[in-house]
This record gives structure tokens, sequence and C-alpha cells, in this order.
């Protein structure tokens, strides 16, 4: 591991998500002094940072907050060499039911994140964007250069708080650059992901419910999307640019369902569900990442196979398994 972080202090917002409690652990162990901002709640909620080890836990210095309030993410950034911007909204179906607080929190939260940079002169802002920005594949392998599709209320908010970050390197010269992973998964996601659903009902169910049996995903796992965040903070010369992060493979999720069920040797019936379907203008139908960039402009390369992101995914679903409940479909 790079010693560039050794002794830094860093702010990771949406420190408490999925992505965000892995970037946190592994920044501890590269010895930089974690801020995890996390959503306030009254029950002192820190979301997935309780699963990461004690010792590793008591060096994060956790702040509650709402990236919708300016001076509290004024204060958050206070001290801060780089700011890697997680925090945001991230399901789909639910920017379905309550999409002006998706734009809220998405679009206004990565604003109060810029404003603050430019006020306190961070060294650079890691601004975390979706492949879901580019919408249903126009052309393939996708690259940065591909259209963005707001198909989504979520993949819309996603695409301004993205055109947010580049106006303010471009206006105010602040030090922004844009990652963009393609469907990252791994130990600790949630079931609003169609990796821990399928693992869940699988493990739990004589049938699978799922949606698209025929849409495409490059799944990339998680330590491999960590890995791009330090790579992109390390490297210099780099603000204002955009990369993905993926595999550069793409498998359908009928064939995800079989692998799964494969790697858990169990008789699984998969079935299409109706209520799970996203509106047929809505549908992400094909996503394959173009990633030539991340690898040639920040050496990074992805390093999991599938196969291997698969079987560890299941091991830590099997022993959390009390978490989830494949019974109820997840927004």
């Amino acid at each position: 591991m790079s010693a560039f972080w050794a002794g830094k202090t860093i702010l990771i917002t949406g420190a408490g998500g999925f992505i965000g409690s892995h970037l946190t652990e592994t920044m501890v162990h590269a010895g930089a002094h974690v801020r995890a901002f996390v959503r306030y709640t009254s029950r002192g909620d820190w979301g997935l940072l309780s699963f990461l080890p004690p010792a590793v836990r008591k060096e994060v210095e956790v702040l509650a907050g709402d990236l919708r309030d300016l001076e509290a993410v004024r204060r958050a950034m206070q001290g801060v060499s780089h700011v890697f911007h997680l925090g945001a909204l991230i399901a789909i179906p639910y920017s379905y039911v309550h999409p002006a607080e998706v734009v809220e929190t998405n679009v206004m939260g990565t604003m109060n994140i810029l404003l603050a940079g430019r006020d306190t002169g961070v060294a650079r802002i890691i601004h975390t964007s979706t492949s879901e920005v580019y919408g249903t594949a126009l052309r393939v392998p996708i690259d940065e250069a591909h259209p963005l599709q707001g198909q989504s209320p979520y993949s819309a908010s996603k695409i301004g708080a993205d055109k947010l970050a580049e106006s303010f390197y471009r206006s105010f010269d602040l030090p922004v650059v844009t990652l963009r992973p393609f469907n990252t998964y791994g130990p600790r996601q949630s079931a609003r992901a169609v990796i821990p659903t399928i693992i869940t009902q699988a493990l739990t169910r004589p049938h699978l419910q799922l949606g698209n049996l025929d849409a495409t995903r490059d799944l990339t796992f998680v330590s491999d999307t960590v890995a791009g965040f330090l790579r992109v903070g390390e490297t210099p010369q780099v603000e204002g640019e955009t990369f993905n992060l993926g595999t550069g493979s793409e498998v359908k999720i009928l064939n995800l369902a079989q692998e799964i069920i494969s790697l858990l040797g169990r008789d699984v019936e998969i079935v299409v569900d109706p209520s799970r379907l996203r509106p047929e203008k809505s549908e992400v139908q094909r996503l394959l990442s173009d990633n030539r960039l991340a690898q040639t402009r920040l050496g990074w390369h992805p390093q999991v196979s599938l196969r291997e992101g698969l079987a560890q995914t299941i091991d830590w679903v099997s022993q959390n398994l009390a978490l989830y409940r494949p019974e109820n479909y997840q927004l």
C-alpha cells in the first residue's frame, strides 16, 4: 500500500455506506487520519462503520450531519487535505418514489461539498459518480465521453452533481476529480443491490424473484473500486478529469443468478417478478465499461475475478443473513 496517505487528514462523506465503509477501513490501514461524515440519526447510527474491526473503528473520527447543511459540511472539511465525496441517496427504485429528496441530497449536497472545498482550500476532492449516468449504452464499451442520459431521477441527480463538479473546476480551478464506478459489489452491500438480493433469496427460498433478466452489468469487486479511489487521490495532475472504474466485461442478470446458485449448490428456480421491473424507458439495459483511461492515467487494474468476488460476498452474506429480509423487495 502506498505511503502517500500516512499522516494525512481526509474526509469521507457517506462513510457509513457500502463503499464508504470499505474505503474508511482501507484508509486507516494506510495511515491516514480519517474523518467520517455520516447522516445524523437519533439512534447515533454509524451505518456499516459498525462492522469495522474495533481497532480500526476507534481510529475513525465520526461526525454526524446532513450534506444539505452547508455549515455542517464546512465544519467537517476544516483542516482536511482530501475529500472523498461518496455521500448520496443511491437506490433507483427509491428515486421513483421520493425524487425531491434524492435531488436535494445528491445535487445540493454536492454543491455544498464544492462550496466548502473552494472556501477551505482542500488539495483535492474526489467526487463519486456512477455508471447509471450513461443510461443504456448507445455504444460499447462505454468510455467517459459517452452521452449522459437521465433515465431515472437518481441518474439525473448524479448527472447534475457531476456537472456541478465540472463547473467548479472550470470556473474556480477547484481541484476535483470524478470517478464513475460500474456496479460495485461485495461484503456489507445491502439488498437494494442485485447480488445480495440473489444471494439472500437463494439461501432461504426455493425460488428467486428478480426483475429484468436480460440486462447486463459490469460488476466490480469493492476492493478494486476502493483501490481506484486511492489511485485517483494519489495521482498528480488529474484534476478536472473523469475516470470509469469497471472490469471491461459484462454479465447478464440471468447468468449472474445461475452462477450464484451454482456456487451455493442449491436447486433454486428463477422467476420474473413484475414489481421489480423498472419503467420501460427508465431501464438501463446494458452497461459495459471502457476502463482504459483509468489504466493508463491512474495505473489502476481490477484484480478480483467475478467468481472470486461472488464467493467472498456469499461468505459474508451467509454469516450475516439476519441483517437481510429476503421476503421483502427493498427499495
